[in-house]
């Protein structure tokens, strides 16, 4: 290995646009940004507390809630302070093992929330297809094993990202276009063969949201099979509501996902900062939507969450 791709194969830090074309506004977007994660942690933050002190929620289905609850924390905090920083003090700079930590974490967690998602769609198959079986099959320690489950799969798809950006060389181009790290917008900073790195990044895509898609996509055909199929307005309206919420939080991760991946290899037409932002949206919104949602759809959530305003007021 020479000495100059040696000098360049790790470079000590990495520099963070932010949005580009809208570098000026960046202090004023900050705010909003800025609002809904103060709003996806108190709300993440409270639905844990509640779940956790109350023992009647101490079921399958507020378990999940909890899950979901813990994803949106971390996946929220693994770029929003950083981004801030960009904005608002202008700290751009981004060491290289830090930025390949933060790429851990956003992309583990965006493929735990995606795994979550899916047990939870086939949570609400389970009980809305075969009711009387729902407790036997979805029991705690199920639940448990399944939280393990995709917490390993994340850790284990996602850990090579780093160890393959750390095997090639990089150019002595070191800006990242973008206001977080990830993996497409780092790979293009390389300037050795970069094959493997996108190879595995489609694989992984596939096996993950492609997979998760697929089972949420026959879960929910099943579900409205069976619904449609019920004798009574009154069952078919509580079925549909039952899942109503689920599905607006499944469409809130997924469709910004989607365009994210999809413009990052195919979208070349589309303006960067409109790339960029809706990949920040992507790990803010469903982190401040999923507790709002459920907690007012969810009727002993909203009481738990009403009883304690109650008691802080007095």
């Amino acid at each position: 290995m020479s000495l100059n791709s040696t000098a360049f194969s790790h470079p000590p830090y990495l520099l963070l646009v932010g949005i580009p074309g809208l570098e000026k506004e960046q202090f004023w977007i900050a705010f909003p940004f800025c609002i809904m994660y103060a709003i996806a942690v108190l709300g993440n933050i409270t639905l844990l507390l509640i779940i956790k002190t109350e023992p009647s929620l101490h079921k399958p289905m507020y378990l999940f809630l909890a899950m979901l609850a813990f994803t949106d924390l971390v996946l929220s905090t693994s770029m929003l302070p950083k981004m801030l920083g960009i904005f608002w003090l202008g700290s751009r700079e981004i060491g290289f093992v830090s930025c390949l930590a933060q790429l851990f974490f956003i992309h583990t967690f965006s493929s735990v929330e995606s795994g979550v998602l899916m047990v939870m769609a086939s949570d609400r198959y389970i009980a809305i297809c075969c009711p009387l079986r729902h407790s036997s099959i979805i029991s705690v320690p199920v639940v448990v094993a399944l939280r393990s489950l995709v917490l390993v799969r994340g850790v284990l798809l996602v850990s090579p990202f780093c160890f393959l950006l750390c095997r090639v060389p990089f150019c002595q181009h070191h800006v990242i276009a973008n206001s977080y790290c990830e993996h497409m917008a780092v790979v293009k900073l390389a300037c050795g063969d970069t094959r493997v790195n996108v190879i595995y990044g489609l694989f992984v895509a596939f096996i993950v949201t492609g997979s998760d898609m697929i089972l949420i996509s026959v879960s929910y055909t099943m579900i409205l099979w069976v619904v449609m199929r019920l004798s009574s307005p009154e069952a078919r309206l509580k079925a549909f509501s039952t899942c109503a919420s689920h599905v607006c939080v499944i469409l809130a991760f997924y469709v910004p996902a989607l365009f994210t991946f999809l413009t990052h290899r195919f979208g070349q037409s589309i303006p960067p900062h409109i790339h960029v932002t809706v990949a920040n949206l992507y790990l803010l919104v469903p982190p401040m939507l999923n507790p709002i949602v459920y907690g007012v759809s969810t009727k002993k959530l909203w009481e738990r969450v009403v009883l304690l305003f109650q008691r802080k007021g007095t």
